[in-house]
This record gives C-alpha cells, structure tokens and sequence, in this order.
C-alpha cells in the first residue's frame, strides 16, 4: 500500500501526519524540527511513502535536501497555493495543517517548488547581504542629515560616502563654533553621536565594496554571467541576480513562462462576460523584478546604442507612458535572458 505523509514545520517542532492511499490517518506525531529527527521517525515506520510534502519556507530548503539524503521523496511545495487549500478548514492549527498537506500530496493537488542548488544560495546570501548593507547606508544617511537639520545645517544633493563624509566633518565643525558661543548647547554630545554614525557608514561602505569585490570576481568566472552582461543594462549584479533566481533554466517549458514567474504580467479576472486584465501581479521574486526593472530603466533613459528592443520600448513609452513602458521591456528582458541561458547565446543587437 502506498502511504503519503504532510510536515507543518515551526522553529522548535514539527508536526508529522502519515495517510494511506484511501485517506486514512495511519499515524500522527509532534517531532524536533531537526531533518535527522523527523527522517528517523518516518523511517521507523517502515513505510512505501510515495510523497512528502512540506511547505515552501526558509526552512523547507535544507531540510528538503537532508531529508532527501535518507532516500525519502519529499516534495517542496506552494506555500500559498497550499494555504489556500488549507484555509477551507474550520479550525487553524498546525494537526489540521499536517493532515492537509498530507491529504492534498494523496490527491496530487499541490504545486512543486523547486528547491534552488547549493550554489545559488550562496549568491542569494552574498546579494542579500549586500542589499541589507545598501538600506542602511541609506538609512543611516537620511538621519545624518534629519540630525544635523535641527541646527539648520543642509547637506544638499547625494554624494559618495567620501564627499559625504567630508560634507558631516565641515557641519561638525560648525557646531563646534556653535557650541562655543552658546554655553547652553550640547555641542559636544551632538558632535560625539554624528562621529559615530559616520564611522559606522564608513565600515557598512567597506562591506559592500568587499562584497562587491565578491562578487564581481565570481560573475567574471562564471559563464552564463558572461552571456547576460552582454545584454544592455546589466550589469553583473543584475547577471547573478537573474541566475539565482531562474537557477535551472531547464525547468521552465517556454521562455514566455519566465515573466509570469517574475510577476511582469497583468492579473486578470474572468467571470461570465466579465474579463478585466489589472496591473502586473507582483507575484514571484521582487529583487530580480526589480532588478531587470531598472535593467529596462537604463536601456529607455541611458543607453546611446540603437537597437530595435529599445525602439520598441520608445515607441511603447510614447504611446502608453514611460512607467507602463519600463515593465513591458523588463518583461521582454526576462523572457530574452531565459532563451540566452538555454540556447547558450549572447544578446543580438538588431
């Protein structure tokens, strides 16, 4: 007999529900949330387990994997395909969460996610570190300057860290002469909290020029990096970022999937002789969208070269505005950098 088993995964436990193919519970239990626990209990059962289901998470990636090494056929699921499932229940708790996946992985009613390969979560750490570092630079920044705006001290425009830094020392100095004709001013102090921000934004600047440097060597090594960077626009950030998200371009059938994936197609609703098409879903991988986004930005407002991808996307801007006309390119731009990884092929200027 074949046995279908659903995992609801928290931070201290996991919960296990074991279905046979008629649907009957054979077997429930509250287990560690330790892939070498829970792969010891499943197989002390002596099951034919057929699928495993457990639901897409930040966790769902290594225990899949460990799990997995034991023989056993776990499936990464939807997350918020299989909530939708789940939400029919009267009652939310993780029993009734285990049961469901366990009775949908029975019924074959889930969708498979893929579990990304070794190599591109370590591109997405090093990307998301360096995207973390980048907002609080910004955030550090913006204070600087709300601080030493209480004293009416402007900073102007953006600038580099280094111009920047030298913009606060010249402030500083200026309170200093503030301090000393004002006996009431706390001076000092306020000169002593700013010095500590800027010495923090210089050690977050240094983290991002090394992962920079990182990164730059690792895209400069890696081939499908290579091909990408030949498209205007990106650059090799944009490259990594592109490849760690599609990670295997095997997996999807058509190129024209890749921008539904990325959530640069509109939603739509049809019912009867209703059929409304709304703005883009949004759904999927919000760094990459972002990052092909302002890939699109710079081929419409920067690039010099002609080509008949930018002609295109000028002569939609025209028509339909600038903002509509950046996502159609960057919809474009995911469909075409999908076909260069697969086919192997660098960007055809035409």
């Amino acid at each position: 007999m074949k046995y279908y088993s659903g995992l609801d995964v928290s931070l201290k436990e996991t919960f296990v529900s074991i279905v046979d193919e008629k649907g009957k519970i054979v077997k429930e239990e509250v287990v560690v949330s330790e892939s070498k626990a829970i792969a010891e209990y499943l197989l002390s059962q002596s099951k034919e387990y057929e699928a495993i289901g457990i639901e897409s998470g930040q966790l769902s990636i290594s225990m899949c994997k460990e799990l997995r090494s034991f023989g056993l056929p776990v499936i990464c699921v939807d997350a918020r395909h299989m909530a939708a499932a789940l939400s029919a229940r009267i009652n939310k708790n993780d029993k009734n969460d285990a049961r469901g996946i366990a009775q949908m992985m029975r019924a074959g009613l889930y969708k498979e996610v893929l579990v990304k390969s070794d190599e591109s979560c370590q591109v997405k750490v090093a990307l998301g570190s360096r995207r973390q570092l980048m907002y609080c630079r910004e955030q550090i920044m913006g204070t600087i300057r709300g601080l030493l705006k209480i004293y009416g001290i402007k900073l102007g425009k953006k600038s580099k860290i280094v111009i920047f830094s030298l913009k606060v020392q010249e402030a500083i100095k200026d309170l200093d002469k503030v301090s000393n004709t004002n006996s009431h001013c706390c001076g000092n102090w306020y000169k002593d909290s700013i010095e500590a921000l800027v010495c923090s934004l210089e050690i977050i600047e240094e983290s991002i020029k090394k992962l920079d440097k990182i990164l730059s060597e690792k895209g400069k090594k890696d081939e499908d990096c290579k091909l990408l960077t030949t498209v205007p626009g990106v650059g090799i950030i944009v490259a990594m970022t592109y490849k760690a998200t599609i990670d295997n371009p095997h997996r999807f059938e058509t190129s024209d999937i890749v921008g539904a994936y990325m959530g640069l197609t509109p939603r739509q609703y049809a019912s009867g002789e209703v059929n409304r098409h709304g703005s883009i879903s949004k759904m999927g991988p919000v760094e990459c969208r972002n990052m092909l986004y302002e890939a699109a930005h710079t081929i419409l407002t920067v690039s010099k070269k002609k080509f008949k991808l930018k002609s295109w996307g000028i002569k939609l801007a025209k028509k339909k505005g600038v903002k509509k006309a950046v996502v159609a390119l960057a919809r474009k731009l995911a469909v075409i950098m999908h076909r260069m990884l697969v086919d192997k092929t660098e960007f055809y200027y035409q």
